[in-house]
């Protein structure tokens, strides 16, 4: 069964990671919402590709959907989602599992075979 699990900014994804730390968690850091769109035309493509790859696990998941802030708070380079050890992110969208080095950036994150990979291994 999947948990989905909407958070803003960097303080609520750290605490949803740490209140979920017993089950595989997945999260898609993408940019956030302003009256409902996106300021990321990447994020647009990825959101509904990632979404639809997710809801086909059928085991213990949490998938955390994070929104990154506006475009000017994503752009400045000392923010905590590129400062943070355990993120460094580059790009939005990234889809990462928690606590595993590998990630998928951007254009990949539109890639449903990949997508779909990413979410298969263990």
């Amino acid at each position: 069964m999947v948990r989905q699990i909407v958070v803003e900014g960097f303080d609520n994804c750290m605490r949803t990671t740490e209140e979920n730390k017993n089950s595989n968690v997945y999260i898609l850091f993408s940019s956030s919402k302003v009256n409902g769109k996106s300021w990321c035309p990447d994020c647009v493509v990825a959101e509904p590709i990632v979404e639809e790859c997710i809801s086909k696990k059928s085991d213990d998941t949490v998938f955390i959907f994070c929104g990154v802030g506006d475009r000017e708070f994503w752009k400045n380079a000392s923010n905590p989602f590129r400062t943070d050890s355990r993120l460094k992110l580059k790009s939005v969208p990234t889809l990462l599992k928690w606590g595993k080095p590998k990630r998928l950036e951007e254009n990949q994150c539109a890639d449903k075979e990949l997508v779909a990979m990413l979410l298969e291994e263990d």
